[in-house]
């Protein structure tokens, strides 16, 4: 027991040293627009640069007057299909898709309709309707909006890198098809370059 109490003081002083020296994480509430880059990596401030930036140019092109012009001014329907990452890094496509998705809805030149698993989704919702909903809630089927035009595309880098320095050119490729003749009547990029020195 004489010899316990100097090892218990020991354990109780190495475990206070230890904790002194660990580093103390803090932790704030930002603004969800504020820019902080900490790896260097693809991040929320690069997607929403990016979606901002392409859907500017495809509801600029010239594919969406042509279109107004030949259905009286209607806005065409569209729907946002695969965007694949073909880049060196894991980049979360289907954040860059919403971004996307949010940019079109903001912008109101076009209208767009759901894709994807949130459609299946919504089509098990409407057969349940069938069953379970009054006649005169239920909604009908066969009454979707077809979309005119799907947006595809594809997330590409090429990384140069030389001891601790590094320069990441990121390339964000989309193109626009109509649905029904597989014409693409736009192809926009956008282009993000960034040089990291750890």
């Amino acid at each position: 027991m004489r010899k316990s109490f100097p090892v218990l003081l020991l354990v109780f002083s190495i475990t206070m040293a230890l904790n002194s020296c660990s580093p103390q994480r803090e932790v704030r509430r930002i603004d969800s627009d504020e820019q902080i880059d900490l790896s260097g990596r693809w991040n929320d401030t690069d997607s929403r640069m990016v979606a901002e930036a392409l859907t500017d140019q495809v509801l600029n092109g010239q594919w969406l007057e042509n279109y107004k012009q030949n259905h009286h001014g209607a806005r065409p329907i569209l729907i946002v299909g695969l965007v694949r990452n073909k880049s060196h890094e894991h980049i979360n496509a289907e954040t860059f898709i919403k971004d996307i998705e949010k940019a079109v809805i903001k912008d109101g030149s076009a209208r767009l309709v759901q894709a994807g698993d949130k459609r299946d989704e919504l089509r098990a919702e409407r057969a349940d309707q069938q069953d379970f909903a009054s006649s005169k809630t239920a909604k009908q089927w066969g009454q979707e909006l077809g979309a005119d035009f799907m947006l595809q595309g594809t997330i590409n880098s090429i990384v140069d890198s030389y001891r601790n320095e590094k320069v990441v050119n990121y390339q964000v490729n989309l193109e626009l098809a109509n649905l029904e003749t597989n014409e693409i009547v736009w192809i926009g990029d956008k282009k993000i370059r960034k040089y990291i020195n750890n």
